[in-house]
């Protein structure tokens, strides 16, 4: 592909563009792929026009567990057919995407909750628009994610912040802070907030941002002399059936509000919890209460 293409383009009536969901139906080819893929479900990334003007869509499969490399760019996850192999499934274009994040290292005891939650969640219906990913250490992965449009982003990972273990509180970050007091989350060389400040110097970021932390119980340092720990404490494994419904809720709610709203991304500001913002505490066993302002998450 030569350049980026229109924003969107009329199938059947319907403008697909970036986030449409479509149905594949390869014409034509009769390659082994192509009827692998015939009548599989994906994602438009991008509309794409190549150098004699015919359009191509570049799509990732919904279902694809590397979907996120596809978006990066990547080959043997990201396809191109033409408008007319697709079949849109009511999504139109400009349908607001929010991103859930998993971030965390399996191998360090109750670092692993974020990925955990979003392999669960993976496998619920959710909303058009939301889009589930495993970025356990890819931090620069994650920053170049953060740049692909989504209205809103969820960051699932676990985070002490002196509640009981297992307790699950939602911080809503502030994208276009002053970068003062900045919090960081940092035990496995994936701070989300640092990643975020990243991503808005170097483009547009998403303009709602919220943090699912999870008060651990084992946290492993890494060093050397430390046994690997692959597994989640009780504490921490008993809040992931709520964490779960709790990321799914979030996602809903924020893209029905993108949706409700324009929300233009934030460009070149540095992200900040600094402001005063409000949180939610949830206990493991799904209690809900207000939390107070200036949330601190802090590893060390």
């Amino acid at each position: 592909m030569e350049r980026r293409g229109p924003r969107t383009v009329v199938v059947d009536g319907v403008s697909v563009g970036s986030g449409s969901r479509v149905r594949l139906r390869p014409k034509g080819r009769g390659d082994v792929l192509d009827a692998a893929l015939d009548g599989r479900v994906a994602v438009v990334d991008r509309v794409e026009q190549d150098e004699t003007g015919g359009i191509q869509l570049a799509v990732t499969l919904v279902d694809d567990p590397g979907r996120d490399l596809g978006e990066a760019g990547l080959p043997g996850h990201r396809f191109f057919y033409t408008p007319a192999e697709v079949e849109p499934l009511g999504d139109p274009a400009g349908t607001a995407r929010v991103l859930v994040a998993g971030v965390g290292n399996v191998f360090l005891g109750d670092d692993g909750f974020g990925v955990e939650v979003v392999r669960r969640l993976a496998s619920r219906p959710l909303p058009a628009g939301v889009d589930v990913v495993d970025f356990g250490i890819r931090g620069m992965d994650l920053v170049y994610a953060l740049h692909r449009g989504y209205a809103g982003v969820i960051f699932v990972d676990a985070a002490p912040r002196g509640e009981p273990p297992g307790t699950l509180t939602v911080l809503q970050v502030d994208p276009a802070g002053s970068g003062q007091g900045v919090v960081t989350v940092e035990t496995h060389g994936m701070d989300p907030v640092r990643v975020l400040r990243l991503a808005a110097e170097l483009g547009e970021v998403p303009r709602r941002v919220l943090v699912l932390a999870c008060e651990p119980a084992n946290v492993p340092g890494g060093g050397p002399d430390e046994d690997v720990v692959a597994e989640l404490s009780e504490p921490v494994r008993a809040a992931l059936d709520a964490a779960v419904d709790l990321a799914a809720e979030l996602a809903a709610d924020l893209v029905a509000d993108a949706s409700s709203v324009a929300s233009p991304p934030v460009s070149s500001v540095a992200p900040s919890l600094a402001s005063p913002v409000a949180s939610s505490v949830v206990s493991s066993a799904g209690a809900a209460e207000r939390a107070g302002t200036d949330p601190e998450l802090d590893h060390s």
